[in-house]
């Protein structure tokens, strides 16, 4: 290496001299030449120009290096350099050594590549002809044996495009997970636009039905579908009985587009996204471990990078303990040169690799624990699951709240979730109303009565809600998707709105809606489809080409400068199965409001503090006031702690203006981290004691089982709690009339 790689030997007194470096690598050249073996000269290199080395200084010593001032000179020399640095040996032995050998060396390594070409998906046999039974038999049971038209062709498109592509086996694998986790008592959301799929909704997998809205007979399997536009929801249908047998008829129905999801012609790979109970999505990583074997299955590894904040932060302190000085350009040059470097590796919160099992894992990627984390169990893939795309199949099998909520709920209620109509007009009238609550909007400080319900709750939703009064399924679909989109909303639809110049069925919500209303007004499927694409694409937009499209279509100008606007728009199938689990676990705060309320609290329990909302609705709205006018006065005054306790503050608000009370925490009735409901109200658990954690909270439960304690000595030593967590539990009054010691006094 060059001298200066090695110059740390001089600096820590190892050396005496440059020459003596020099000597040494005299010595590695006459060993090569002694046992006939090539000595090649490396830079090890670290970065690629000189000056970059502050970088690097600047990282380590944000790192606690103590030597990171001793920076080597590792940049990536040219020929020319590496020439002069190795003179002293002689330009004959400095040009073996710098070039010869190096290419002689490059020449022996066979081409290697890191990651295979082409795609490696696991295999199940008879995957396609599984993929086909079950449709059809899910087909044939909803809509008849005769199957519609409408059906059939849309069956038959997808599964043409879904097995010559190789996807079957996608399908199959999400459909046994779904599968299983039903069975288990779960429910399970889909992502992405993975409803887009009318096969994805017979197999199981979602429960979104893609097809335009249409009444079933449940009895005799008539059907009729609504084309002309009257209608964007199946559930917003107005109820009917079968021009057939007279039974009541089924509606459904969302009018999603299947190329959504793969592709005009059918070709894109397909991403199943599925969203399990947080208190399953363990159980359903290790039923995919079932289904392929260990080995085969492995958590997707990230890479996380240094942020930009970091970055300032990491220079801004090199610069202030060395008293340096620097003008803001020269800042704002050494902040990016820091940002963006890897600063450790980490797992993706659901996602999982599957290596078929004629293939190792080593062909695609080394292993490791995610952080070298030698203490965990999970192995990820060492590369950015990004890197491996396309190559591995990809599951997500995230955690969610939402199934989690209506698992509880379903048991509390002995309600089950899925039979619950959607649409209900009582349940409905919360989004534009409180009347259906018994609360008027002054006693909950808010004209809807959304809050807690997932994808409605927050302020920025609520808003939205009294902007475009929503009344239907369809409505509400259009606003979750207007409220995950990026510039579709704010600066775009809402002033859309509230102008007049278009309503909230008209503007541009999801990015299905964009295909769907130009092949409404005019223009061809292909046409409509990639202009839709365009614009949801945030590195294209809409092109020049696309903009003459629509005007030639005399396409309204507001239409066109609101595509232009977008950088980020949520798919309609997403939307749905957002609002599908969001419309029940409404219709059980409409109509079971402790359970509701009681389930809530379970969830949100870190963010729940027993000390302020068990005391009443007067203390429980002051505290909303005092961290509302710090938010007014500035944002940043107020804490994130603070921010997440509002959203809990609210719904507890809300809990008592609805004539429900909290009840003591109990030393021996309390649960460790469930809330429960009791004849004269809802008990929190100990966990919602602020400070005291799950830990804790079981270790008391536990100790209790066996006896009462004698005192609070007792409580300590049983459970192995700690003397704060014993001062939380003072402080509550939990623990009035227990002694504080085991010792008994005789005075």
């Amino acid at each position: 290496q060059p001298l200066g790689n090695n110059r740390f030997l001089i600096n820590n007194g190892n050396v005496e001299s440059e020459e003596l470096l020099r000597e040494f690598n005299r010595k590695i050249v006459a060993l090569g030449e002694k046992i006939n073996k090539p000595v090649i000269a490396t830079c090890d290199v670290h970065f690629l120009n000189p000056g970059d080395e502050i970088y690097r200084r600047i990282l380590m010593a944000g790192q606690g290096y103590s030597d990171a001032e001793w920076q080597a000179p590792l940049y990536l020399r040219t020929t020319e350099e590496m020439l002069s640095e190795f003179g002293y040996l002689g330009d004959e032995k400095a040009f073996e050594i710098v070039v010869k050998n190096t290419n002689m060396a490059a020449d022996m390594i066979d081409r290697i590549i890191p990651v295979p070409e082409g795609t490696f998906a696991p295999k199940i046999e008879g995957a396609e002809q599984q993929l086909k039974e079950m449709s059809e038999k899910r087909a044939a049971e909803i809509y008849g044996e005769n199957l519609p038209p409408m059906i059939r062709e849309r069956m038959n498109k997808e599964l043409d495009s879904i097995i010559k592509n190789g996807f079957s086996v996608m399908y199959v694998i999400a459909q046994r997970l779904v599968k299983k986790s039903l069975e288990d008592g779960y429910l399970v959301g889909s992502r992405g636009s993975v409803g887009s799929s009318m096969i994805a909704f017979l197999s199981g997998i979602t429960e979104v039905n893609s097809m335009p809205p249409h009444y079933i007979c449940g009895e005799c399997k008539y059907s009729e579908f609504i084309t002309d536009g009257s209608a964007a929801c199946g559930f917003d249908l107005p109820d009917m009985k079968c021009p057939r047998c007279g039974s009541d008829l089924n509606k459904d129905g969302h009018d999603i587009p299947f190329e959504t999801f793969l592709g005009f012609e059918g070709e894109k790979e397909p991403d199943i996204d599925l969203n399990f109970s947080g208190l399953y999505q363990a159980s359903a990583h290790k039923y995919t471990e079932e289904l392929f074997g260990a080995g085969h299955v492995f958590r997707a590894g990230t890479i996380s990078t240094i942020a930009d904040k970091t970055a300032f932060g990491y220079v801004k302190n090199y610069l202030d303990e060395r008293n340096l000085k620097v003008n803001k350009a020269e800042m704002e040059r050494l902040i990016e040169g820091c940002s963006g470097i890897k600063k450790t590796t980490g797992q993706h919160p659901g996602g999982v690799m599957i290596v078929p099992h004629d293939k190792n894992i080593f062909e695609f990627t080394p292993i490791q624990h995610p952080a070298d984390d030698g203490g965990t169990d999970i192995i990820t893939t060492h590369f950015d699951y990004h890197s491996i795309s396309g190559k591995l199949l990809k599951l997500d099998l995230l955690g969610h709240d939402d199934p989690t909520v209506i698992k509880m709920l379903e048991d509390l209620t002995g309600v089950k979730a899925r039979e619950i109509p959607i649409g209900e007009k009582k349940t409905m009238s919360i989004f534009n109303g409180t009347q259906a609550l018994g609360v008027k909007p002054e006693d909950i400080g808010s004209k809807v009565g959304t809050f807690g319900i997932p994808e409605f709750g927050t302020s920025f939703v609520r808003q939205m809600l009294l902007d475009t009064k929503p009344t239907t399924f369809a409505e509400l679909v259009r606003i979750a998707g207007l409220s995950h989109g990026t510039d579709v909303w704010l600066n775009n639809a809402q002033e859309l709105i509230r102008s007049g110049q278009a309503t909230l069925s008209e503007v541009i919500c999801t990015r299905d809606d964009i295909m769907l209303s130009l092949i409404k007004a005019g223009l061809k499927p292909r046409t409509a489809f990639k202009i839709s694409e365009d614009v949801r694409n945030k590195n294209r937009g809409l092109l020049p080409e696309d903009e003459e499209i629509l005007k030639a279509n005399r396409i309204p100008d507001w239409y066109i400068q609101s595509c232009k606007k977008i950088k980020y728009m949520f798919p309609k199938a997403h939307a749905v199965a957002y609002v599908t689990m969001a419309f029940r676990i409404a219709w059980f705060k409409v109509y079971y409001p402790i359970e509701f309320y009681t389930a809530y609290y379970t969830v949100r329990a870190d963010d729940f503090d027993a000390v302020i909302m068990t005391c009443g609705p007067d203390r429980v709205k002051a505290k909303i006031a005092e961290i509302q006018h710090k938010m007014k006065e500035n944002s940043n005054s107020a804490t994130q702690k603070e921010k997440d306790m509002i959203t809990v503050l609210e719904v507890v608000a809300e809990m008592y203006a609805r004539g429900i009370k909290f009840v003591p925490i109990d030393l021996y009735k309390s649960d460790a981290v469930k809330f429960e409901i009791t004849p004269d109200g809802i008990r929190p658990p100990f966990n919602a004691l602020q400070g005291l954690g799950v830990s804790a909270a079981e270790g008391i439960a536990r100790a209790r089982e066996s006896k009462d304690f004698r005192s609070m000595e007792d409580l300590g030593i049983r459970s192995g709690v700690s003397k704060t967590v014993i001062k939380i539990l003072e402080d509550s009054g939990c623990l009035k009339g227990l002694p504080e010691s085991n010792q008994i006094s005789m005075f």
